[in-house]
């Protein structure tokens, strides 16, 4: 269990490692994700990424996945079995988003001729995505104003391990959301710390 552990993982741009900068808190109990306002103090480092703080797993590296406008898109945490990535968007108060998502997400992968399977998960439903050798897990939570999505993609033959992982990942998320108001579905925003940062601009200067 995440909350057990201490995590230093070495995160990349591509495939080159550069130092987390992370938050640690100490003495806390039970799974996630959480909102910053019920964090545990559980000692587990957390990549401090403005909206979520993951717990990046040992050995695993970052891809930091940019739009045309050069703002980050998304974060993406890469192990030995696949590939993870965990996102938050602003949702109503009456919770419920990711029950709409999903089905719209389910729609759209039949469309590109995917196998999809649903079952009922640890945080409700869940829904698998096989096509051409890659198979992928997406899980949903909703929370206080967000959801949080996860998404393990890799070989089908690493599912198993690659869907551990995420579920992981996904329980020792912390969630912050803001005050500010935001449509329901916005992005919450992704923010790189320094020396990542720094990385990216070096690889681009």
């Amino acid at each position: 269990m995440f909350g057990r552990r201490r995590k230093r993982g070495r995160h990349a741009t591509g495939a080159v490692g550069v130092d987390p900068e992370v938050e640690e808190l100490d003495e806390g109990p039970g799974d996630g994700p959480w909102d910053v306002a019920d964090a545990p103090r559980d000692g587990v480092q957390r990549l401090d990424l403005g909206s979520v703080r993951l717990p990046v797993p040992d050995g695993a590296q970052l891809q930091v996945e940019m739009d045309q406008q050069g703002e980050v898109r998304a974060v993406h945490v890469l192990t030995s079995v696949g590939q993870l990535t965990v996102s938050a968007f602003a949702a109503p108060k009456s919770g419920g988003l990711w029950q709409e998502v999903g089905a719209e997400l389910i729609a759209q992968l039949k469309e590109d001729g995917a196998r999809i399977n649903r079952e009922n998960g640890e945080w409700g439903e869940e829904i698998t995505a096989r096509n051409q050798g890659v198979q992928i897990l997406f899980v949903g939570v909703d929370g206080p104003r967000w959801m949080l999505r996860g998404v393990a993609a890799g070989p089908e033959e690493h599912f198993e391990a690659n869907s551990a992982a995420l579920r992981d990942l996904v329980r020792g998320t912390v969630v912050v959301r803001g005050e500010q108001p935001m449509p329901p579905r916005t992005p919450l925003p992704v923010e790189l710390p320094e020396a990542i940062a720094r990385h990216i601009q070096a690889q681009q200067g």
